[in-house]
This record gives C-alpha cells, sequence and structure tokens, in this order.
C-alpha cells in the first residue's frame, strides 16, 4: 500500500516532467542553463531527481518554456472551477440568480422579468441600483421619468427614489443588477465611440 504524501508524489515527478519538456523542445542542457541562469550540473541534478525542485529554479523554468508553473510540476486540480448557480423566483414574477457567492455591501444578480402588467407599483428602499439590460426591452420608471431601455443599456438611480421596472413589451426582459444596501454607487468605464 502506498503511503506517500500526495505533495510527495507530485515532487517526485517533476524530475522526469522536466526531462521529457526539454527533450519535447530540443534544448541541450547548455542551452537551458543559458535562457535560465541556472548551471548545467543542477539541470541534470534536477532532471535526474539528485536535486529537490524549489521555486527559485522551477520559476526560470517555467519562464523559459513558457508554461504556467501548475503544469511545470503537474500540480493537482484543487477543485471544480464551476459555478452553480441556484434560480430563486420574484415575488412579481420572473426569476434571480445570485451572481454572488459571498455576504457584502454590493450584491450582482441576473434577473428575467416577466411581464408584471403595465401598471407600475413604484417602491422605495435603502440602496443603490445599478440595472444592465442584456435582452428585451426594459421599462424603467423613476420618480417623474418613465423610460425604456433596450439591449446594452444601463441605469442607476438612489433606491430612496420611488421606482418600478418590468417588461416593456409584454415579453420577458434580462438584466443584471448591482445593488447596494449602503448606497454604494457604481463606476462605469467606457471607452467613447469614435
Amino acid at each position: 500500500m502506498d503511503t506517500a504524501p500526495a505533495h510527495q508524489t507530485v515532487l517526485d515527478e517533476v524530475a522526469p516532467r522536466l526531462r521529457r519538456l526539454r527533450a519535447r523542445r530540443g534544448l541541450t542542457l547548455a542551452a537551458l542553463s543559458e535562457a535560465t541562469g541556472i548551471s548545467k550540473s543542477t539541470l541534470s541534478r534536477l532532471e535526474s531527481g539528485q536535486r529537490r525542485p524549489s521555486l527559485e529554479l522551477l520559476l526560470p523554468l517555467a519562464g523559459a518554456y513558457h508554461v504556467p508553473l501548475d503544469e511545470l510540476v503537474g500540480a493537482p486540480e484543487v477543485g471544480d472551477p464551476r459555478v452553480r448557480l441556484t434560480p430563486r423566483p420574484l415575488a412579481s414574477g420572473g426569476t434571480s440568480v445570485s451572481l454572488t457567492r459571498t455576504p457584502g455591501p454590493l450584491q450582482a444578480f441576473k434577473m428575467i422579468i416577466a411581464d408584471r402588467g403595465t401598471e407600475p407599483n413604484l417602491r422605495t428602499h435603502e440602496g443603490y441600483e445599478w440595472l444592465y439590460v442584456l435582452n428585451g426591452r426594459l421599462r424603467l420608471v423613476l420618480a417623474d421619468h418613465d423610460l425604456v431601455l433596450g439591449p446594452g443599456e444601463a441605469a442607476e438611480w438612489d433606491t430612496r427614489l420611488p421606482h418600478w421596472f418590468g417588461s416593456a413589451d409584454g415579453h420577458p426582459v434580462e438584466i443584471l443588477s448591482l445593488f447596494g444596501r449602503q448606497g454604494e454607487r457604481m463606476h462605469v468605464r467606457a471607452k467613447p465611440h469614435a
């Protein structure tokens, strides 16, 4: 039964991996030494497993081979990078998906807003909101303003102003929403059109 720790197995595989990588690149120890500043004898001992790899040695090698360090050492994957989002129904119709994974002052949501009817029910609450329309046409009623936003358009406002938003034409609207409970303003930097 193999009782070596997982990191020991990874370290043991570095020497043959370095040897194979140099052979595939068609480099001599002398050429690699010149490119990295590491002596030929140290490189030879690294490739034979007689010298333990260290960051001081591996970083120049990763740079010379143009590979990420984790690929050079064959580090195990640390987990599944996929984010699994849970859609939640909106009380007023439609669906919301929280894009923010941790609690904090700013929260991000993707929403699909169903037709809420034509009579807006304006609300107020603490905070600041920023909306970006991904798909469809959004009707935004903000105090005395009645606006229609299309794909690629954004709006932001202090949520203490009476507001309501929904579909402008009876079809679902897909939006991104950033909301700050303490009234944090969003800052959007975009290149002006030429």
